[in-house]
Order: C-alpha cells, then structure tokens, then sequence
C-alpha cells in the first residue's frame, strides 16, 4: 500500500511544528553539504533551503508516491533521489548536516544506525534528528496490541511492528559514545486536539498504519479498521479528546 501525500498532509499544520522546532536548532554555516532522511514531499527540504542559504540539500526518501510532489521543487541547492535511509549510510558519501524529520521511526535497529548516521558526517557537522516517540503515544499502543490479538494476528501471520525508537536516555549515550557534542536532547508533546474519534483514525492512518493494512485482503482491512476505531473510541472516550503527541528532538555536532 503506497504512501498518500493527501492524506498525510491533512496534518500538514501538525506535522510542521517539531520541524521549525528541530530547523531552529541549526547554525546556519557556509557551504554545508546536507541531506535530508525521509523528505517525503519536499516541501520541509525546501523550507531548509531559504533558512539556511549557504547549504546545498539532498532529499532522499523512499517513496515514489512522494517524491512525485517534489519534482518541482528542485533548484542549483536542492536535488531529490529515491532511496532508503540504509542505502544513504551504505554508500561513501559525507555530509555537513544530516536532518531527519518524522522519519528514522521507520528504520529499525537504532543502536546500529545511529553510529552508522554519526560516521557519515563531516568533522564538526550537524545531525538534527525528530521522531515521534512511538512507545509512549497512546494510538501506536491500540494498534500494536490489535494485531496482536485474533483473528488479526493469524491474518498478519503473526507480523507486528515493534517500535525501533529508544528513549532519551538511550539516545543521549548513543550520540555522546559516538563523539557527538553540543547535545541537545528534549522530549515535548505536541498536542492534538480532536471534535471526534474519526479525526484521531485519519491522523494514524496517514503513517504507522499504513504497514499493517498492505499485509491484509480487502474485507480484513475493512474489520481490522473498523475494531481500531473502536477502540480509539474507548481510550478517548470524551470529545473532544485531546492526544498528548510525543515526539523526541535531537541535535549534537561531530567532534
């Protein structure tokens, strides 16, 4: 099941705030060469450029239903190429600025990755990095433990996504272990406020569940939707409920 630009930007407002949290954490410095991981459509790599004007970008992101929005955003700064985050860390090549937002979520293994991101910066380089802190959020929770309940994990032959994401704590000793300095490190919750259950479904809809509805046939999505719902609605149970989003903020600079 492809990624939806439309209806993940139905939270475009949402979306954006943790990034011009996590954009305002980068020093603007001459002739930095930065990627960013997952950039989806472009527009936040873009929004990059005109804030930090001596840096050339790369947006790298997987999806081909994505990319597509970003074809006309491409200027002499800023180029986009489909690829997967294990691919980028895969190859040679380094970066000034490596930034991440709402992206490093879908990778798994962060005690290996986030030494392999480290390793692909440039002496004094930047890695700015936000993930929502899918542990701690109420809806990725409903949803984990639905597919692991019947008949849902006989459809999914037994498939579940364990959140890759550590805590702050983790982070903190990753980044520091692997010469990171200046850290920044910060845990806020960017509330949403929802007038019903139907506003909380479609914000999930647009990312985590977007893996678990590909492994089933039409008429198991259709149950398997309709159980989520319902039990989004017994854990809000008064409207209109507020979700107390978490997400996790880093930033260091190389050694």
């Amino acid at each position: 099941m492809p990624w939806n630009p439309d209806v993940y930007n139905q939270f475009k407002d949402i979306r954006f705030k943790p990034f011009y949290d996590l954009a305002e954490l980068i020093i603007n410095e001459k002739e930095m060469k930065a990627v960013d991981l997952g950039c989806g459509t472009g527009e936040q790599t873009s929004i990059l450029t005109t804030k930090l004007t001596n840096a050339t970008f790369t947006g790298i992101d997987s999806s081909p239903e994505m990319l597509e929005k970003s074809k006309s955003l491409e200027t002499d700064r800023l180029h986009f190429r489909m690829a997967t985050t294990e691919e980028m860390v895969a190859d040679d090549e380094k970066w000034d600025l490596i930034f991440s937002n709402a992206a490093l979520q879908w990778s798994d293994n962060h005690y290996e990755l986030f030494p392999k991101l480290i390793s692909k910066l440039n002496p004094h380089g930047q890695l700015a990095i936000q993930m929502p802190y899918q542990p701690g959020n109420t809806l990725n929770k409903i949803l984990s433990e639905l597919a692991n309940k019947e008949p849902f994990r006989t459809q999914l032959n037994g498939w579940n996504r364990p959140s890759a994401v550590l805590t702050i704590d983790e982070y903190a000793q990753i980044l520091f272990d692997n010469g990171i300095e200046d850290l920044n490190l910060s845990q806020k919750v960017y509330p949403i406020i929802a007038e019903d259950h139907e506003t909380l479904f479609k914000f999930i809809s647009g990312s985590a569940l977007i893996p678990y509805l590909e492994r089933l046939d039409e008429e198991q999505q259709k149950i398997f939707t309709a159980e989520f719902k319902q039990r989004i609605a017994q854990n809000f149970p008064k409207l209109p409920a507020i979700y107390a989003f978490k997400r996790i903020l880093m930033y260091g600079r190389k050694k």
